[in-house]
């Protein structure tokens, strides 16, 4: 496969943006080699500046349900830009989508719009500290919530890959109000409430993608719940990789357990940067101009991201099927890298949950942040760079969840897992 004109770009990128790229995990250092640099999306596919093509299985790290270019989406957003970009004032496309968003998980009553899920999760925890008055957090080892500084501890995803699990540049008394707790262990969770009384949340991924795909046990997050409550705490769910994603309700409509607080990422805004946060009404209304807990943004529920949301929440909300046909997908490829790992004896967990999906070259199943560190990252690595030469995109890290997308046809789950028995042989 000929990448010199990605090679030749990533060194120019390299002149005028650190490290080449505008998000660390997209520079490849943890995978190797060069990141091809895309010149389209088409429905499933990616399209390299040097004319390659790859079957898709980031999209654009989840929020495409509907593979890139949706007619559909792209006409929503053309209208919305004929209007005008943003207006910095309230448009009914607003409370259109958060209509849409209160009809559909229970325990939200009320929303507000951000710019991304950094900023929804960053709002929600502040929320939760005015509304409880504690200061306190409670995050799990391997989860990543965005790169505020409280909560850039023991963080999944990108700060995973480069071995740097809590980042430089964030001060000391920012990270004593988070308490870290184990993933799945409701008796880690227990012991951070017994040795303080001052916890405001506890915030989760409830399936999480950030340190590869690990779901949350049921039993666990009931648990997690009652634990909260009985101590006067908030239970935050950050799904903004598993919302919509999911199931067309995320983590509810796989658990059933509805948290008083959940954060959604550009999912929402149909790849568009948005972000929000929701939850019970008596909660919502400590948030200013009502209550005292302040929270703005000039390009929150821009007007373009509010109708490309619009429009994909039409299309999902129309098409109920669209989420057995994904999780068929997901299933099949899985299965079909569980068959192919088991025919040359290559240790690999698997799994899915709807359109995500996820796999470890790791001899035992993980169920938290210690299982997953215990992966084959070098094997990985190979794996990637074979799969990506072979005309596959899977996602340039260990720790980052994969996801389909309805333009992901049978055929191309069946080529994907061909291509992944030929890597394989020579792994």
């Amino acid at each position: 496969m000929n990448i010199e004109k990605s090679v030749e770009a990533f060194e120019d990128a390299k002149k005028y943006i650190v490290g080449g790229v505008n998000s660390p995990v997209r520079a490849f250092n943890s995978v190797g080699g060069t990141p091809p640099f895309i010149e389209r999306g088409e429905g499933g596919y990616l399209i390299d500046i040097d004319g390659n093509r790859y079957i898709d299985y980031v999209q654009s790290w989840g929020p495409l349900i509907l593979g890139h270019s949706d007619e559909r989406i792209q006409n929503a957003v053309k209208s919305a830009v004929d209007r005008g970009l943003s207006f910095g004032a309230p448009t009914l496309a607003e409370t259109e989508l958060a209509e849409k968003i209160v009809n559909l998980f229970d325990g939200i009553d009320m929303v507000r719009f951000v710019s991304s899920g950094t900023e929804a999760v960053m709002s929600a925890i502040r929320l939760a500290r005015g509304f409880t008055g504690k200061d306190n957090i409670v995050k799990f080892e391997g989860n990543y919530h965005g790169h505020s500084d409280s909560l850039l501890v023991q963080a999944g995803s990108g700060a995973t890959t480069f071995g740097k699990p809590s980042s430089s540049g964030v001060p000391k008394d920012f990270t004593d109000h988070t308490l870290l707790v184990k993933y799945n262990s409701i008796e880690s969770v227990k012991k951070a409430f017994e040795e303080s009384d001052n916890i405001a949340c506890v915030i989760i991924e409830p399936i999480a993608g950030n340190m590869g795909l690990v779901p949350a046990d049921k039993e666990f997050l009931i648990e997690l719940k009652e634990l909260c409550h009985q101590n006067g705490a908030l239970l935050i769910f950050d799904e903004v990789m598993s919302g919509f994603r999911a199931s067309l309700t995320g983590s509810q409509g796989v658990v059933g357990v509805v948290p008083d607080m959940i954060t959604f990422g550009k999912v929402i805004g149909g790849g568009m940067p948005v972000g929000a946060f929701g939850g019970r009404e008596d909660i919502m209304n400590h948030l200013s101009p009502n209550g005292g807990v302040y929270q703005a943004g000039t390009l929150s529920g821009n007007p373009i991201a509010m109708s490309a949301g619009n429009a994909m929440l039409d299309i999902l909300l129309k098409n109920g099927a669209i989420y057995k046909t994904l999780q068929a997908r997901a299933k099949r490829l899985m299965d079909g890298f569980s068959e192919v790992a088991r025919k040359y004896n290559i240790p690999l967990q698997t799994d899915y949950r709807g359109s995500m999906f996820g796999f470890f070259f790791n001899e035992n199943g993980v169920k938290n942040f210690d299982d997953a560190l215990k992966s084959d990252t070098d094997r990985f690595a190979k794996f990637h760079g074979k799969m990506l030469e072979n005309g596959v995109y899977l996602a340039c890290s260990q720790f980052e969840a994969g996801f389909i997308s309805t333009a992901t046809t049978d055929e191309m789950i069946e080529e994907t897992i061909r291509v992944a028995d030929k890597v394989m042989s020579e792994l």
